[in-house]
C-alpha cells in the first residue's frame, strides 16, 4: 500500500517530523512492503516555520530581537529570496515555550520582538510574508508589535501608553508613516475565536499562558478599548473576525496594524504541500498529534485531515498521546489509538517516540488482520 504519514507535533515531546519518523519505523516493522510517504504538518503553531519553509524552498535566516519578556534572543525565520517570500513563526520569537514555566505573568509580556523580525524580513527584500502565530505567550492583541512598527498610543491627557494593560485609558492611536511593510501579509491561524467575549482570547487561551480569572476583567477592558478606538477613529473593525483572537489577539493586531489577511494555517499547509494531489495517489492516511480533543474535531489540522480523507473515501488512522472522546473521534477516523493504550501518561511523555513507534506497529499488525480473508 501507499501510506501517507501526516502527523502534527506532540507538543512538548515530539516535533511533527519526529512523530512521522517514529510512526514510519513502527509501521514498516510490521508491513515492510508498504510505500511510506512522510509529510509532517502544521496548522500555524510551533513547527510551522520549519514545515512551510521546506515546502517553498526558503532558507533559514536569523535576527537579533527580544522574546515576549524582552530578553535578547536570536530568532530564526526563513526567506525565499528569489520569490520574495518570508516565513515567520511567532512561537520562535514570542512563544510560551521560550520562557521559563511560571516565571512571567502575561501582563508583563508583549509582542514587540515579532515586530523586529517582520521589519528585518522586509529589509531583506521580502514582498510577501506568511506568519504562523500559534503558541504565543502573549495576550496583548499585537500592541507591542504595533509600537515596534511605530504606532503610538495615548491617553486623554496625551501621555504615552507603553504597557498593554494600560489600554483601558486609551484615547488616541497614531499610525506610523509606513504602516505596511509587505505587499501581502498572510497570517496562519489554527483557531476561529474572536478577540473579545466568552470565546475570546483572554478567557479561552489566557489561562494556558498564566492569566487567572481575577485577571480577566482588566485584560478584557484593555483589549475592548483598543478595538473600540481603532474602530471609531480609524475604521478598523476587526475584533469579530474568526481568528482575531488567535495567539492572544495577535490575529487582530496583525490585521489592524499591518493590513494582514487571516487564513487557515491548515489550508496554507495543504496548498503548498499539494495535499489534494497526494491524497489521490494514496491508499491509507495516518495522522497524529499530542491530544485528540474537542478542538481537533472542530477544525484543527488533524481533524481536517480526517475530513479530507472522508471526501476522498480514504481510510484514516489517528494516533495521539491521549484521546479525550473516543466515541466522537471514532466517527472521524477509521481507527484511533492512544499512547495511553500501551503505557501511563508519564511514561508516554518521557519517551513519546518509543511508544508512538510501538503503537504504530500494533496498528499495522491489526490492519493486517483486518485485511486477511
Amino acid at each position: 500500500m501507499k501510506v501517507l504519514i501526516a502527523p502534527d507535533k506532540f507538543k512538548g515531546t515530539l516535533t511533527a517530523a519526529q512523530a512521522a519518523c517514529a510512526i514510519a519505523a513502527g509501521w514498516s516493522s510490521a508491513r515492510p512492503r508498504d510505500e511510506l510517504r512522510l509529510l509532517p504538518m502544521s496548522d500555524g503553531g510551533d513547527g510551522f516555520g520549519d514545515i512551510l519553509s521546506s515546502l517553498i524552498a526558503a532558507v533559514a535566516v536569523t535576527t537579533e530581537t527580544v522574546d515576549a519578556a524582552h530578553r535578547t534572543i536570536t530568532a530564526t525565520s526563513w526567506l525565499n529570496e528569489r520569490a520574495g517570500t518570508a516565513v515567520v513563526e511567532s512561537a520562535r520569537v514570542i512563544g510560551l515555550a521560550q520562557l521559563p514555566p511560571g516565571k512571567y505573568h502575561p501582563f508583563d509580556l508583549d509582542t514587540r520582538g515579532l515586530g523586529v523580525v517582520l521589519r528585518a524580513a522586509a529589509q531583506r527584500g521580502a514582498r510577501r510574508c506568511i506568519v504562523g502565530i500559534g503558541g504565543s505567550a502573549t495576550n496583548d492583541a499585537g500592541f507591542g508589535f504595533a509600537r515596534e512598527l511605530g504606532w503610538q498610543f495615548h491617553d486623554a491627557h496625551g501621555a504615552n501608553i507603553s504597557r498593554w494593560i494600560e489600554l483601558d485609558r486609551l484615547a488616541r492611536v497614531s499610525p506610523p508613516e509606513q504602516p505596511r511593510f509587505f505587499e501581502q501579509l498572510i497570517v496562519a491561524v489554527d483557531v476561529q475565536n474572536p478577540l473579545l467575549g466568552p470565546e475570546g482570547c483572554t478567557r479561552v487561551y489566557g489561562p494556558q499562558k498564566g492569566l487567572r480569572p481575577e485577571d480577566f476583567p482588566l485584560a478584557e477592558r484593555c483589549l475592548e478599548r483598543l478595538a473600540e478606538v481603532l474602530k471609531q477613529r480609524h475604521g478598523l473593525d476587526v475584533a469579530d473576525r474568526p481568528g482575531a483572537g488567535a495567539a492572544g489577539g495577535l490575529g487582530f493586531g496583525l490585521c489592524s496594524f499591518a493590513g494582514a489577511q487571516l487564513a487557515s494555517g491548515f489550508d496554507l499547509f495543504a496548498e503548498h504541500a499539494r495535499l489534494q494531489e497526494r491524497l489521490r495517489d494514496t491508499d491509507i492516511v495516518i495522522t497524529a498529534e499530542g491530544a485528540i480533543d474537542r478542538q481537533t474535531l472542530m477544525g484543527k489540522g488533524v481533524g481536517q485531515i480526517a475530513s479530507l480523507c472522508a471526501r476522498h473515501k480514504l481510510p484514516s488512522i489517528a494516533f495521539a498521546g491521549v484521546v479525550q472522546d473516543r466515541d466522537a473521534a471514532a466517527k472521524q477516523f477509521r481507527h484511533v489509538y492512544a499512547l495511553t493504550d500501551l503505557t501511563s501518561s508519564a511514561q508516554a511523555m518521557a519517551n513519546a517516540a518509543l511508544w508512538l513507534q510501538r503503537l504504530a506497529t500494533r496498528a499495522a499488525q491489526q490492519f493486517d488482520l483486518q485485511q486477511s480473508p
